[in-house]
């Protein structure tokens, strides 16, 4: 509660002293259980570390997004518990489990260094970085901003029945074609972490920037917020080829489609969520797509938090303690936080907007 109340006197503050800039809190807002202690200069994206021995003991680990910032891991509670700052404005993360790394497997969460035009790979929880420095990608590119990773959503795939790790990363500025550059990381025979790049892909509409990415492991898809346009679908697996399968929330956000994750309710249902970022809210479609095109992603309703101006969000559907039966919600918010929503009261929004 001290925590709510300390956000919600610096809410009020914000916003009476930018009126201008910032759209107001909906009264109807739904209100975070957890918000974490403030970070160094601007929070920026989430990713949700489960420790599979005790999912009490699971991390945050979020970005702060500036020169000089770094990566933080946040506890439950919302306590730093862990941190790795002087990076060149870290943008992204994402987290893989059970990576092979010199005869042990290991989670790691990759952070993309827009301004280092590296990503960077650190051993999870303790944030060990294993990468000699930082990875380069986007080489050879030379025109402004074309080099400059800023989101990035990890996926696996299969070759030869071997597990294949994949870095799916966007930039700053891209082509109208071939925005996303999709890299195989392993561990090479010297015992170091290398990169290969596997495709280049994904439309891209001009608009503004490629940051927020997100895969559905299961369904073999991955999405991206092509901001101020909409978010757009293809197959994860670069064997399935470059076909765009679906372009939707065209017309459905205030300005900037931002944050994008998957809420897994069942083996092949559940939500996908992207921030509204103008308008302090949440949009929500169907996983599943219509019954009979998977890649008709209608919305089905749009839900407002208390996060403000939300830049990136994670969601998990376990439930890793009591405060989260249902999984949890984790969206950046202004302020340098980061918000936990007890995903419980977001379900029960889309159920009241079904009936």
């Amino acid at each position: 509660m001290k925590n709510k109340a300390i956000y919600f006197l610096f809410s009020l503050a914000l916003l009476t002293s930018c009126k201008d800039k910032l759209a107001p809190v909906s009264p109807d807002a739904i209100q975070p259980v957890v918000v974490t202690e403030q970070t160094v200069f601007d929070t920026d994206d989430p990713a949700i570390w489960i420790n599979k021995q005790e999912q009490a003991k699971s991390l945050i680990i979020g970005t702060d997004k500036e020169n000089g910032g770094g990566l933080y891991a946040y506890d439950l509670q919302g306590k730093i518990v862990h941190q790795y700052v002087d990076m060149a404005r870290p943008n992204n993360v994402d987290i893989a489990y059970d990576f092979p790394y010199q005869n042990q497997k290991i989670d790691v969460a990759i952070v993309t260094e827009r301004n280092a035009n590296a990503i960077r790979i650190f051993k999870l929880p303790e944030l060990t970085p294993i990468d000699g420095g930082g990875l380069k990608v986007f080489e050879g590119e030379t025109t402004e901003e074309y080099n400059e990773p800023m989101g990035i959503a990890l996926y696996e795939g299969k070759e030869g029945g071997a597990t294949v790790f994949y870095a799916i990363v966007g930039r700053k500025n891209g082509p109208a074609e071939g925005y996303l550059w999709q890299y195989r990381y392993h561990t090479n025979a010297a015992g170091k972490v290398e990169l290969q790049l596997a495709r280049k892909f994904g439309a891209y509409s001009g608009k503004k920037e490629i940051e927020a990415i997100a895969v559905d492991q299961e369904l073999g898809y991955v999405y991206y917020s092509d901001e101020g346009a909409g978010v757009r679908k293809y197959y994860a697996d670069p064997a399935k080829g470059n076909q765009e399968l679906a372009f939707f929330a065209q017309t459905d956000a205030k300005r900037d489609h931002e944050g994008i994750a998957i809420y897994k309710k069942e083996a092949t249902t559940g939500y996908i969520v992207v921030s509204n970022q103008q308008d302090n809210s949440i949009l929500i479609y169907p996983r599943e797509g219509a019954s009979d095109n998977p890649h008709e992603h209608q919305l089905i309703t749009t839900i407002p938090v208390a996060a403000i101006e939300c830049d990136g969000l994670e969601i998990t559907a376990q439930g890793l303690d009591p405060k989260f039966p249902k999984g949890m919600l984790v969206m950046m918010s202004n302020g340098k936080v980061f918000h936990y929503y007890d995903w419980a009261m977001i379900q029960e929004k889309i159920e009241e907007a079904k009936k």
